[in-house]
């Protein structure tokens, strides 16, 4: 993957600024981020701001990719995912935050006065994730998503109103979404969560799944490619039938060792 930034050292008076130590297409990802969770809503609430929430990324092709839920901040949520800071998803190879174009929140604004340990709470919290779960799952080609823990399995319900916005400009664009670039960082993505499974040993069998499901979204990126220069039509994603090679992605097929860790307990 090609990014710029300026790599020759000069002597200084004084260390740089943080926020301008990164390459400059990630300084442009994150600036248009810190954009996105500043929105205001019709009565002038940021939207990132409710403590309770439901969020969803999509790729370069709209296809959504992930979906979490907090109870800490929408904002704090995100912003650990999408800035490096440390998320299980993130420490174990599961989202490739290079991956993300698009971001959807839906705040949960009737549970601003709930506490973390309120179990109606909770119980709604859920049920916003696994609708929003199986929304993303409907609009996938593949019909599956990069979870390693499917929501818990609840009674589908309106989703509140949502905020979705594009994370990247048209420089971002050309830099991060060629296909051979992103096929190669697909690649990349897989051989280091292999690596995770491979040095861990233990590891969940979401993680193994979403094993799978990564290397079926990168054959499917690379027979586009392929049959684009050699000029036939796009191949139909139904050609891959993932429930034959994964089983159902609707709930889990055996009980989690672990809470969820889409909740403020970031602790691994």
């Amino acid at each position: 993957m090609s990014s710029s930034g300026k790599a020759t050292h000069t002597a200084t008076s004084k260390a740089p600024r943080k926020n301008s130590i990164p390459a400059d297409d990630v300084q442009d990802f994150r600036l248009r981020l810190k954009e996105v969770l500043a929105e205001r809503d019709d009565e002038g609430r940021m939207w990132s701001a409710s403590k309770w929430g439901v969020y969803a990324f999509y790729d370069y092709d709209k296809e959504p990719i992930y979906v979490g839920q907090t109870n800490e901040q929408l904002r704090v949520r995100v912003q650990r995912h999408l800035t490096n800071q440390r998320t299980d998803a993130v420490a174990m190879r599961i989202l490739d935050v290079f991956e993300v174009a698009e971001i959807e929140i839906w705040p949960l604004w009737d549970l601003a006065t709930s506490g973390a340990g309120d179990p109606r709470a909770r119980e709604r919290l859920d049920a916003a994730e696994y609708t929003a779960y199986l929304k993303a799952i409907a609009e996938s080609r593949f019909k599956a998503i990069l979870n390693e823990k499917i929501p818990p399995v609840s009674e589908p319900i309106a989703l509140p109103p949502s905020l979705r916005r594009s994370l990247i400009n048209a420089k971002l664009r050309s830099e991060r979404g060629h296909p051979d670039i992103r096929i190669a960082r697909r690649a990349e993505t897989i051989s280091r969560l292999a690596a995770v499974a491979r040095e861990r040993g233990e590891v969940s069998e979401g993680l193994r799944r979403v094993l799978v499901i990564q290397a079926v979204r990168l054959a499917y990126l690379s027979a586009e490619r392929l049959a684009f220069v050699e000029g036939r039509s796009t191949p139909d994603p139904a050609a891959i039938n993932i429930e034959r090679l994964i089983g159902s992605v609707m709930y889990e097929h055996s009980a989690p060792a672990d809470d969820d860790l889409d909740v403020a307990d970031d602790s691994l």
